[in-house]
């Protein structure tokens, strides 16, 4: 059960961070007003008190959701640019050079990019 539920969050990491972003903004923007500007959420979004009495906490909440979800989304295309900057190589020893850092990787990565090093290393011979 587990392997099936990290398979499909590595699947759609890029996804996912994305709609993290986007709730961690929109929590901050409802956590700010809440503090700062009560009047918005009262009249405009018809908010009650109770909810505004948690501004402070939905911000909070926003602030770390955004930063995960931009943390996910930096770190997958940081890993994406790595793997296809050294997989554009044609020497052999290059890719053998950073051939564990590929490994490790790639395990962060969706399945389409595990197999495109599958190919390449079978290009190579490199086991």
């Amino acid at each position: 059960m587990a392997g099936k539920i990290s398979g499909f969050l590595r699947e759609h990491v890029l996804v996912l961070s994305i709609v993290l972003t986007i709730l961690g903004i929109i929590l901050l923007i409802i956590g700010a007003t809440g503090i700062w500007y009560q009047d918005i959420p009262k009249n405009i979004f018809k908010f009650s008190d109770d909810i505004l009495k948690w501004s402070l906490y939905i911000l909070i909440i926003g602030f770390i959701v955004f930063l995960t979800g931009v943390y996910y989304i930096y770190s997958y295309l940081k890993n994406k640019k790595f793997l296809l900057d050294e997989i554009k190589t044609n020497k052999r020893s290059e890719l053998i050079k950073k051939h564990a850092d590929l490994k490790n990787t790639v395990r962060h990565l969706p399945s389409k990019y595990q197999k495109m090093l599958k190919d390449k290393e079978k290009e190579f011979n490199i086991k």
